[in-house]
């Protein structure tokens, strides 16, 4: 049985995001709303509402219980924002946290995420088994012989 801790982070993001897009609705103001202050621009990826999302939940499932604002510093960027032509050192940036919250609030309503008293998110036994299904799936699809032993 494979879990989420076997299958390499890319191809179980890709997949969990192809099985999200369906389930989850990208809001209208998503096209035009940065990820975060130190952005000048917003996403150009097509599918990224269910690539974050399908982020997100990973995340939550790793480091869970975990709250919007540590999970919006870990989306955040490393640079110096819209001075980029200033001499000077860069700095961190924090993530967008309506862009957390609000995907956190749809994995709610899909009953993958489930908020603790005071403590954060945390991850559902169907987020769990979703998560775990994905990666067994994406090992049996992968063509690499290091991760025959999980599948």
């Amino acid at each position: 049985m494979a879990t989420l801790y076997d299958a390499p982070v890319d191809e179980l993001i890709d997949e969990l995001a192809a099985d999200l897009e369906t389930r989850l609705d990208e809001p209208d103001w998503a096209n035009y709303a940065k990820t975060g202050a130190g952005r000048e621009l917003p996403p150009e990826q097509s599918d990224f509402w269910a690539t974050r999302a399908a982020s997100l939940l990973r995340k939550v499932a790793i480091d869970g219980p975990i709250g919007v604002k540590r999970l919006s510093e870990a989306y955040g960027s490393t640079t110096s924002g819209s001075n980029r032509y200033v001499v000077a050192p860069s700095t961190t940036t924090a993530g967008s946290r309506n862009i957390v919250r609000t995907i956190l609030q749809q994995l709610e309503a899909e009953g993958l995420v489930e908020q603790q008293h005071d403590h954060g998110r945390v991850v559902t036994g169907d987020g769990r088994s979703l998560l775990d299904e994905t990666a067994g799936d994406v090992i049996e699809s992968l063509d690499r012989p290091e991760l025959e032993r999980y599948a």
